[in-house]
């Protein structure tokens, strides 16, 4: 599947492989998407002449992470998802995933080159929502969700893909195959995530709000904060109302982006579904003024539980001394 824009590379640093190198039955044509963990490249099945993407991590990582994530790709079936090609196990050289090769454009790119209309924007919310619905109804969490893993394709229809570090929902997340902990993407993170808790599929529902507030706005949530604290601010405080820089826009539509956005999971869209359907119907939302109870972040609540600790941590060992030089004393 096609992934963003295309470098102007022929091999990654990500990957031993270059174009036109053969991976068991499949010739390498071009290398899509490079990163850290992986290298996507545009190929072809040799025995079919179809067109397929591979995602091939680097030898020194261990294939248990994407294992998993073969695992989760055998399992979608909607046409919101990508196709994952079986390829048994012990019939691969070494790890690497295949799917389907989808024309297109990332909406990262997308949002790069041209402002995207509300409406068009809520449109593909409302087809983000029914892949995310599809997912969560078998216990599927995306975990990533942002610009750069929504594929905008040429027929008009979307693709949510990278399933890197997507898990099953009643699964605890594991540190496996070279992976971090606890990974994804800080401007799309939920509050609940950067305090390294499980989360669940509301999580990526507060990442598909912040993709929609970008699309609509320009700009991401907490972006006018300091870079260094902008995780920080999503624990205390809340974004800067959207009709702040859309002068004009819709009640309801900020009504929802401020609905999915909500610090606490229990006050967001509690299913895929339902937000689908505001995406789908904004004029019938019930506007209930969400806007005029946002909080500014105040960033030095933060430090009041730190120096708690701090303070505690540093008065136990100096009331012991006290107490066992009063004890030697008597």
């Amino acid at each position: 599947m096609f992934q963003g824009q295309r470098p102007f590379v022929t091999s990654s640093p990500a990957s031993d492989l270059t174009a036109g190198d053969q991976l068991d039955g499949f010739r390498l044509l071009e290398l899509l998407n490079q990163g850290r963990w992986s290298a996507v490249f545009k190929a072809v099945e040799i025995s079919t002449g179809r067109l397929v993407a591979l995602k091939v991590p680097p030898r020194h990582l261990a294939a248990s992470q994407y294992l998993r994530e073969s695992q989760i790709g055998s399992q979608l079936d909607h046409p919101r998802l990508p196709r994952f090609l079986p390829i048994a196990e012990e019939a691969k050289s070494r790890a690497y995933l295949a799917t389907e090769f989808v024309e297109g454009r990332s909406l990262h790119d997308e949002m790069h080159a041209r402002p995207i209309p509300i409406a068009e924007a809520l449109a593909i919310g409302a087809q983000i929502c029914d892949g995310l619905d599809w997912l969560h109804r078998h216990h599927i969490i995306h975990a990533d969700v942002k610009p750069g893993n929504i594929l905008l394709c040429q027929d008009g229809s979307i693709r949510i893909i990278d399933f890197g570090i997507a898990r099953w929902a009643k699964t605890r997340p594991k540190n496996r195959g070279g992976f971090p902990q606890h990974v994804g993407t800080p401007e799309y993170m939920p509050p609940e995530i950067v305090k390294g808790k499980r989360g669940d599929a509301r999580t990526d529902l507060y990442s598909l709000g912040a993709v929609l507030y970008e699309m609509i706005t320009g700009h991401r949530p907490f972006d006018e904060i300091k870079a260094d604290h902008r995780l920080s601010a999503r624990l205390v405080g809340d974004p800067v109302a959207p009709s702040v820089s859309v002068p004009g826009l819709s009640p309801q539509v900020e009504e929802i982006l401020l609905r999915a956005l909500a610090r606490r999971p229990a006050d967001r869209y509690q299913s895929a579904a339902a937000m689908k359907a505001d995406l789908e119907a904004p004029d019938t939302v019930v506007v209930a003024g969400l806007a005029s109870r946002l909080q500014r972040p105040r960033l030095s609540r933060l430090w009041l539980p730190v120096a708690g600790l701090v303070g505690g941590a540093l008065l136990v060992p100096v009331v012991l001394f006290f107490l066992f030089l009063a004890f030697f004393r008597k």
